[in-house]
């Protein structure tokens, strides 16, 4: 299958999330085998109208690999089209419209997943966009608003009509959010409505539950998300499994010098004081799954020591230092 001009026989994405895919983490999980990245959702109007932090958004350090997808939301058509010329103009190979996200402060707007309750709208917004990309775009979505109401198989159908090139469903309503499990098998339904490739989502965690979820939905590929939080070479190992490559495995060692880099580029987008902050989601959720650390009692204490240091050298330091600490018996003191 294509993405932008890119072809892919099982593509793994790594998901667009807000406030996690940046540049420095799209960075690392692209030179570290995923397939595809996506930008954090960018929103139109406030792309469109010059904000600073939605401008950052589009930043792309120049070793991310694979096609520059940015992820726009928005409910009016005319911002949509100025965003996604502004896309374009960023150098963005494909537009990806939001119609997924499920937080109530984008649903409140009546953006995310608010529209596929209202599918004229929806359309409308597809047309604007393909407008002002004047290229490929792609369209996320969940598989209704709730259970009563899932349209998904209708609101591809309406974007394949209207020259999306690629489709991503998450397998649950915007009222599940993130509880329960994701339904793989509902999926089907929009792979069997539409010609174009279909991308499945959610709950994607290893290359087994992957292929699962492949088989389950009849998915051209999918697209791995929280679980990747933390784990950038997660999407990388994924993508290796489904497509027969070498699967790297990488050692304690390896994941901190990773996570060392992470912090840099970090400071390198956000500046010092800030980029510590950001980079912390992606330290409290590797020290989470971190199978070296000896209990939960140490594993709570460590993450709260990381989480809490302001100093990017510090941070560095201290993340070196780490298999020093994963059995609990070094005392949990620094100064910045």
């Amino acid at each position: 299958m294509l993405v932008g001009n890119h072809h892919f026989d099982c593509p793994v994405f790594l998901a667009p999330m807000s406030g996690t895919t940046d540049g420095a983490f799209r960075r690392h999980a692209s030179r570290l085998g995923a397939d595809v990245v996506v930008t954090e959702m960018v929103a139109s109007g406030e792309l469109a109208t010059g904000n600073l932090a939605s401008q950052r958004r589009l930043y792309r350090f120049v070793d991310e690999a694979g096609p520059f997808i940015v992820q726009l939301a928005g409910r009016e058509a005319h911002w949509m089209k100025l965003a996604a010329q502004q896309c374009k103009a960023a150098g963005a190979e494909v537009i990806d419209i939001n119609m997924g996200c499920p937080a109530r402060k984008v649903t409140g707007g009546r953006s995310g997943a608010a529209l596929m309750r209202d599918l004229d709208i929806a359309r409308s917004l597809i047309a604007a966009t393909m407008e002002g990309a004047d290229g490929a775009v792609t369209l996320k979505m969940r598989l209704g608003w709730d259970v009563d109401s899932i349209n998904s198989p209708e609101l591809a159908s309406i974007a394949q009509a209207e020259g999306v090139s690629m489709i991503t469903v998450h397998g649950r309503t915007r009222n599940q959010f993130y509880e329960g499990h994701a339904d793989w098998s509902m999926v089907r339904d929009v792979v069997d409505a539409v010609s174009i490739p279909v991308i499945v989502n959610g709950d994607i965690s290893n290359a087994a539950n992957a292929r699962r979820a492949m088989e389950m939905s009849g998915a051209d590929g999918v697209m791995v998300g929280r679980a990747a939080v933390g784990r950038p070479w997660l999407p990388g190992q994924v993508s290796a499994a489904l497509n027969g490559r070498e699967i790297r495995i990488f050692s304690l060692e390896a994941q901190l010098n990773i996570l060392v880099e992470l912090v840099d580029d970090a400071c390198t987008l956000y500046g010092r004081s800030l980029g510590v902050r950001v980079v912390r989601k992606h330290i409290s959720e590797y020290l989470e799954t971190c199978d070296h650390i000896k209990d939960d009692v140490t594993r709570k204490s460590l993450k709260r020591h990381y989480c809490r240091i302001p100093c990017p050298d510090t941070l560095i330091e201290e993340l070196n230092n780490f298999p020093e600490r994963c059995d609990g018996s070094r005392t949990l003191e620094v100064a910045c």
